[in-house]
């Protein structure tokens, strides 16, 4: 009984970042942010879903579960480094307030 409390209340925190990570897609300006958004959404969304379901499975179920589990701790943000990478490097522009880290682009030189 306690298990299935504890494993519901994964479930729903993870759904939960889900949900605000959607929120964060389709409000936030830019690639930049949505994909800071959508990546930690994803991967606490999806960590605190499987390690729910890690709880009701039997060993291998949970064995698989926690393989994939470190996958996507690994392979999320990895690729988000990528595609933002990708973005700066072909001219995507950030919004008008964000900070650019590159000096040669800031106004008045530095």
């Amino acid at each position: 009984m306690l298990l299935n409390i504890i494993s519901s209340v994964l479930i729903f925190f993870g759904v939960f970042f889900f949900a605000v990570g959607v929120i964060g897609l389709l409000r936030l300006p830019d690639v930049y942010t949505r994909l800071h958004a959508t990546t930690k959404c994803d991967t606490l969304g999806a960590g605190l879903i499987l390690l729910g379901l890690f709880l009701q499975g039997n060993i291998f179920i949970a064995i698989k579960l926690l393989l994939i589990i470190i996958l996507l701790w690994i392979a999320n943000p990895t690729a988000a480094h990528v595609i933002a990478k990708a973005s700066y490097y072909s001219g995507i522009p950030m919004t008008e307030n964000s900070f650019d880290l590159n000096v040669s682009s800031r106004k008045g030189g530095a």
